[in-house]
C-alpha cells in the first residue's frame, strides 16, 4: 500500500500556505506538523466493522452524506462489485513511453489538486477527500500485484467516458451532478490483455519492486 505517498498526499492541502517559505522552513513545519497531536475528531461508529464520515462534526455540512456515494463501510470502493464488458474487438495493452504516461498522469494529479482546492473550502474536507481518493489507487495497486483474485485488472468505461464532464467550455469547473455514485463504479468494466504478470515469477518481482519503491521514497522524505 502507498500509506507514505497517502500521507504526503494530505499534508499537500495543509503545506501549501508554505510554498512560498524557504525551503528548510518548509521542512521544520513539516516535521512540526507530523508531531503534532491529533484532533479529537472520530468518524462515527455505524455498526460492526464500519465508521461514517457524515457527521464527524455537526457544523460542517458538506460532509453530511459523504458516506452515501460508495456506502457506509466501503470508503475506498474495494467492495463494488465488477461487470465485465464483452467486446467484439478486444482492447490491448500496448506500451506508451513513459514520459508521455508521467505527463498524462501528472496532469490527472493537478486536477485532482484544482478540483480539492477550488471546490471544497473546509480543510478537514479536503483532507477526508483526498484520502477516499488515494484510497482506490492503493485498492487498484493490490489488484495489480494480484494481492486479492476478487477484482480484474481494467477501468469502468463508462466513468472514464465522462472525463470531458469535469470541465466546462470555458476551461473552468464544472459544477454539475454527473449523475452517478462511486457505487456504480465497475459496473461498465472493460480488461486490456497483453499485460505480461506471471504466476511463477511476478510475486517476486513485484516484492523486490515495493521494496526499491519503500527506498527511493525513505531518501525523497530525508
Amino acid at each position: 500500500m502507498f500509506t507514505t505517498p497517502t500521507v504526503l498526499l494530505v499534508l499537500l492541502s495543509v503545506a501549501s500556505s508554505l510554498l512560498a517559505k524557504p525551503l528548510a522552513f518548509r521542512r521544520d513545519a513539516s516535521i512540526a506538523f507530523r508531531n503534532a497531536p491529533a484532533l479529537h475528531l472520530q468518524a462515527r461508529d455505524a455498526g460492526p466493522g464500519n465508521v461514517s464520515f457524515s457527521n464527524l462534526y455537526s457544523n460542517n455540512s458538506i460532509l453530511q452524506g459523504l458516506d452515501n456515494f460508495n456506502g457506509v463501510g466501503n470508503f475506498d470502493g474495494s467492495q463494488n462489485s465488477q461487470t465485465i464488458v464483452v467486446q467484439e474487438t478486444e482492447t490491448q495493452c500496448q506500451d506508451v513511453q513513459i514520459e508521455v504516461i508521467q505527463q498524462k498522469l501528472a496532469i490527472i494529479q493537478e486536477i485532482v489538486k484544482q478540483i480539492i482546492t477550488e471546490q471544497i473550502c473546509d480543510v478537514e474536507t479536503q483532507t477526508i477527500v483526498l484520502a477516499q481518493h488515494n484510497g482506490a489507487l492503493e485498492v487498484f495497486r493490490d489488484d495489480i500485484q494480484r494481492k486479492t483474485t476478487v477484482r480484474q485488472i481494467g477501468y469502468d468505461t463508462e466513468i472514464a467516458s465522462k472525463f470531458s464532464q469535469i470541465f466546462n467550455p470555458d476551461g473552468s469547473l464544472s459544477n454539475s451532478n454527473l449523475n452517478f455514485s462511486g457505487q456504480d463504479v465497475g459496473k461498465n468494466v472493460i480488461i486490456p490483455t497483453g499485460n505480461n504478470w506471471n504466476d511463477a515469477t511476478s510475486p517476486a518481482l513485484q516484492a523486490g519492486i515495493n521494496a526499491a519503491i519503500t527506498s527511493a521514497l525513505n531518501v525523497t522524505n530525508a
